[in-house]
């Protein structure tokens, strides 16, 4: 039996790490947390699963469950406090962190302090605190096994290889839905538009990050981190019908590719079951039926996020947290429909420019660092 304390219950990560451990009578939950916007989904969690903890990052939405699931035996904790005394509890055998941003970071840390495996589709956390998350996780023997589906597909091609034998890294990307088009026609697209993702199903502000291909940014650098290359030898090549998940070259020029349906299941099964392999009820990738599998190369002039990620990863310290801070807060600004598309580069672009990177950052200053950009966004406005 392996037991599970889940960070994100109620996302799209969440919900099918829950339908895995539905089907497994070998998983069991422990703890549950989400951050408070979907409360009846978090209930109908709690009661099917019954968790000894849940954990609720809005107070009043933790008030809300409280009373909810009054009849149960399950404790509601609320805040950053609920949080880190989800990722440390006793009885957890894994950490998933499927929380969105950089809310991830200080509760990921909590598990590797109590020696807790992560399961890991928190980007967020590696982009700003690689350095110090992965010498942590080293020195605690505190596996971290990454979900999303490139990292993955990475982590699967190196098993049993030697890091000296890979020469490059390639992170497969479909493009987003306006693949093809030039700046001019960007500054046009409504949120809409930018929410209807051409193959896979996600979260609302992973889907923006994929159309402006910062999320293949943001990639690079918590690629460069996991599995211990530079920046310079990680490449995003578009493979624009996700079949593809991402590709390793080693220095005898082979490549290796991992392969499959743009579902996160099996990703997910993987990281649970790691080191083994589950059986997952599916559909299964039918070649025959796919025809072709085809590549380019992304268009950097027009979807500047991936060029920005490119010199914040360069830089270093503390500037891909500027990175993607400014990037958090404009999403959220464009979701709301207070920007337009293209100006989430710009308000991207202003922070990196004003700001004065940091050397090795700690946590205390990769929190400051966050909370300076989002102040210099509001005073923008």
């Amino acid at each position: 039996m392996k037991t599970i304390a889940l960070l994100g219950s109620t996302g799209s990560i969440g919900t099918k790490t829950l339908e895995i451990v539905r089907e497994n009578n070998d998983l069991e939950i422990c703890a549950l947390s989400a951050s408070g916007k979907n409360i009846p989904l978090l209930e109908k969690q709690i009661r099917e699963f019954r968790p000894s903890l849940a954990a609720v990052y809005e107070e009043n939405a933790a008030k809300d469950l409280k009373e909810r699931i009054a009849d149960l035996n399950t404790k509601v904790v609320s805040g950053m406090d609920g949080l880190l005394e989800l990722a440390s509890m006793p009885q957890a055998d894994m950490l998933v962190t499927a929380i969105v941003g950089m809310i991830g970071i200080l509760p990921t840390i909590e598990a590797i302090r109590n020696k807790k495996n992560i399961a890991l589709a928190n980007k967020e956390t590696l982009v700003t605190a690689g350095h110090i998350i992965m010498p942590m996780a080293k020195e605690y023997g505190v596996s971290i096994v990454p979900i999303d589906s490139e990292h993955s597909a990475i982590f699967q091609c190196l098993c049993g290889e030697r890091k000296s034998a890979v020469e490059k890294l390639l992170l497969t990307c479909s493009g987003g839905p306006f693949r093809g088009m030039n700046y001019s026609q960007l500054k046009q697209v409504q949120v809409e538009d930018a929410l209807r993702h051409p193959n896979w199903n996600m979260g609302r502000k992973i889907t923006i990050d994929s159309a402006t291909l910062v999320n293949k940014g943001l990639e690079l650098m918590e690629a460069s981190w996991l599995f211990g290359v530079s920046s310079d030898q990680v490449e995003v090549v578009l493979q624009p019908q996700s079949i593809i998940h991402s590709i390793v070259q080693f220095t005898d020029g082979s490549i290796l590719a991992q392969m499959g349906l743009p579902d996160m299941k099996p990703f997910i099964a993987y990281a649970l079951f790691y080191p083994h392999r589950r059986a997952i009820n599916q559909k299964r990738l039918d070649l025959f039926s796919i025809g072709k599998i085809t590549f380019e190369r992304p268009d950097e002039d027009t979807f500047l996020g991936l060029k920005m990620a490119k010199e914040a990863a360069r830089i270093g310290g503390s500037m891909p947290t500027v990175f993607n801070a400014a990037n958090e807060a404009a999403v959220r600004m464009f979701l709301q429909k207070e920007i337009g598309f293209t100006d989430i580069y710009d308000i991207i672009a202003s922070c990196m420019q004003q700001h004065h990177t940091i050397d090795n950052p700690s946590i205390a200053q990769i929190l400051e660092t966050q909370k300076a950009v989002e102040e210099y966004i509001a005073c923008r406005r």
